[in-house]
């Protein structure tokens, strides 16, 4: 089944919206010790810039496939809008700000602006004010502005229920899904053609999301914050999208709420299928009852990127740490790495329970303003280089020299390597090591003791029931039930005898060219009906556990 994707054509013949995958070009730059300025948001746009070839253009040159920033707020900036508009702004940290996408559609505008009123009261937060965000449409082409929102940011202050940041955090999310997920719905209900055009980029006390369908060139200089000398931050994540076999959208464009990544995800429709599955078993104690209120997680027809950062989003509401989070969902390998530290290996093995690997050629960049880091996937498919300078700046980027830095002033520069880590964290003023992050978050928990109380491994088993274990009698010949259940002799001889003999795993080329079991005329297995959905390119041929083998 196929769902319709706000400015997305719809499903039709072979094309699905759900097939949405993308390659890109991302980076960053922070400094280290969280010291806030115009000149980080200067920098971040100028890695964009120098990213653009990693972009693409339509037959049109003015539309491109999407780019965007990612910063801390600026209080500054909206001290400023409070003070000129008369409003009651808190202290940093007690307000977010929604960016929102709204409607073109004056009536669906004017619904969804209720509606976000009502949520807000409802969940104990207080409306500060609606602010129209600047924007310059000089150099944009027509298709750009034609299929441009209505840019609008809301202003919330935290309420005197919510304990603190992180409680309000949460409280922000039930918001924006109570908000967003009926909104197919209600359209249909209230005949209002385009509410669910409504996209909600980022909605935080701590980030913002500044991103459209535009050039990498053109993000600074259509929103006239980003120019403002009062937008500061310590940190600019930025992102040029290339999408390979998708069509450009505002929604679709990067950064997303935590990440931006330059891949694509291959297992996205198992992982947001086990993600479903678990619904009725999810629980935290953190978000008691507000838990069913974010249903659906991952709402249908989104990009790799989109899922991928709703289940970051869902961890990190669930109280797991940042690292913590992409150590689950962008595992190293470590099935079959006999060098692993075995404290790192039953971490691995406990979550791997606990939420499936987002598996695929992946470059990962993410960041809660807080901490901000990345990551590669187990095979390192995907180029991440940084660089760290006498200044205290960091900037990682899908490629060197995205910034000019001299040769003198920069004291560390490397790669990142397969299913490594890089992480800055701003309030402790510091580069957290790959090996001193993930020791710690092993050994944090006794996870190999866990693994002993819960696993039941086939070997470890020394009494097996007779009754059980005995082989019934059959009158038909092994030749006849093998017939019988489908089997041929090329099972038998390439796959069954190799692996009984030898222990050897069956090899072939990838892709299949066996007609279709729903095609044949005789019984089939049942797995014959089922092929696995799962495309990975390497040249040449790595895995990093095998290689080292």
């Amino acid at each position: 089944m196929s769902y319709p994707v706000p400015g997305l054509p719809e499903g039709r013949g072979l094309y699905d919206p759900r097939n949405e995958h993308d390659a890109c070009g991302v980076g960053f730059v922070a400094h280290i010790k969280g010291a806030k300025s115009h000149e980080i948001v200067s920098q971040a746009l100028e890695i964009l810039a120098n990213l653009d070839h990693r972009g693409a253009v339509g037959a049109d040159p003015l539309l491109g496939d999407g780019a965007g920033i990612l910063l801390q707020i600026p209080d500054p900036l909206f001290r400023n809008w409070a003070e000129s508009n008369g409003h009651d702004l808190p202290q940093a940290g007690d307000y977010a700000v929604a960016m929102c996408f709204m409607p073109q559609d004056e009536a669906a505008r004017a619904f969804v602006t209720e509606q976000f009123e009502k949520f807000t009261v409802k969940e104990g937060q207080r409306l500060v004010g609606w602010r129209d965000v600047p924007v310059n449409l000089e150099g944009l082409g027509k298709a750009v502005v034609d299929s441009m929102p209505v840019i609008q940011q809301a202003v919330i202050a935290r309420g005197e229920k919510c304990a603190d940041q992180d409680a309000f955090e949460r409280k922000l999310i039930v918001i924006r899904k109570q908000v967003q997920n009926p909104l197919e719905k209600l359209e249909a209900k209230h005949d209002l053609p385009g509410l669910s055009d409504l996209y909600i980029p980022s909605f935080s006390s701590r980030t913002i999301v500044y991103k459209g369908l535009l050039l990498a060139n053109q993000v600074g200089g259509f929103y006239e914050d980003l120019s403002n000398p009062n937008c500061v931050s310590a940190l600019g994540l930025v992102h040029q999208r290339f999408s390979t076999n998708t069509f450009p959208s505002w929604r679709l464009a990067h950064p997303y709420r935590l990440i931006a990544h330059n891949g694509e995800i291959n297992t996205v429709r198992g992982n947001v299928n086990w993600m479903n599955a678990r619904r009725r078993t999810m629980e935290s104690e953190l978000l008691g009852p507000d838990l069913d209120k974010l249903w659906p997680i991952v709402p249908h027809g989104q990009s790799d990127t989109a899922c991928l950062d709703n289940a970051l989003e869902l961890l990190l509401l669930g109280g797991y740490s940042l690292a913590h989070a992409m150590m689950m969902l962008v595992p190293e390998a470590w099935g079959r790495n006999d060098l692993m530290d075995p404290a790192r290996r039953a971490f691995y093995e406990y979550h791997a329970a606990l939420m499936e690997p987002w598996d695929g050629p992946a470059a990962v960049a993410f960041t809660d303003g807080r901490q901000i880091g990345a990551t590669l996937d187990r095979n390192g498919l995907r180029p991440a280089r940084y660089c760290v300078t006498k200044d205290d700046l960091v900037c990682m980027a899908s490629e060197s020299g995205v910034l000019p830095f001299a040769e003198e002033d920069i004291t560390r520069k490397w790669r990142l390597q397969p299913g490594k880590m890089l992480l800055i964290d701003l309030e402790e003023g510091r580069i957290i090591e790959d090996e001193e992050l993930k020791a710690n978050l092993c050994e944090a928990h006794p996870y190999d003791k866990w693994l002993d109380q819960a696993q039941y491994k086939l070997e470890d088993l020394d009494h097996i029931e007779p009754e059980l274990s005995s082989v019934p009698k059959h009158e038909t010949t092994l030749l006849d039930r093998q017939q019988a259940f489908g089997y041929t002799q090329e099972d038998i001889a390439r796959f069954l005898e190799p692996m009984m003999v030898g222990g050897d795993d069956p090899i072939g080329s990838m892709g299949t060219d066996t007609p279709l079991a729903v095609l044949s005329n005789r019984s089939r297995l049942l797995y014959d009906y089922f092929k696995q959905n799962f495309a990975q390119v390497t040249t040449p041929p790595s895995d990093p556990t095998r290689d080292e083998s």
